[in-house]
């Protein structure tokens, strides 16, 4: 369960609030947007808050990082767990060529890092196991020695 803290007096996040920065639209040079921001400073609820506001969780700023990539780098496995149960693509890499998990390892959250290792596992298991999907749901009148295998290979 994410434990939320919605403290919102830091006066970055307050300016942006203030100023009615868009949800997309980077207010900084960095081409940050406040998704960025509120990821990389461990704010789940503001980043909750961006994503139900319509931000795009895949968004890239100058150094190719997205929220993802913040969150990974200060280690907060609430912002992590946030964007990745909204779908944000774990494999994006940013312009050195680093995903998300590789910048947890290289900062220091291991945690953060094995728990980006899992899902992606667990996604790449699923995506093998879809096209199983139509093929076990058929009725079988005669098991077949290819279909049984097709069926442990799947579950």
């Amino acid at each position: 369960m994410l434990l939320l803290n919605c403290n919102l007096e830091d006066d970055g996040l307050k300016n942006l609030l203030e100023t009615g920065a868009s949800v997309n639209a980077p207010p900084d040079p960095h081409e940050q947007s406040p998704a960025h921001l509120a990821a990389g400073g461990g704010l789940v609820c503001f980043l909750l808050w961006q994503l139900q506001a319509g931000a795009d969780l895949n968004q890239q700023d100058v150094l190719g990082e997205t929220p993802l990539h913040k969150a990974a780098k200060v280690g907060s496995l609430e912002c992590l767990s946030l964007l990745v149960a909204s779908d944000a693509q774990i494999d994006l890499c940013n312009k050195n060529g680093q995903t998300a998990e590789d910048l947890a390892r290289s900062c220091g959250f291991p945690e953060c890092a094995r728990f980006l290792t899992t899902i992606k596992w667990m996604r790449s298991a699923k995506s093998l196991c879809d096209p199983c999907a139509p093929v076990l749901r058929k009725k079988r009148s005669v098991t077949s020695v290819e279909n049984r295998a097709l069926k442990r290979k799947c579950w």
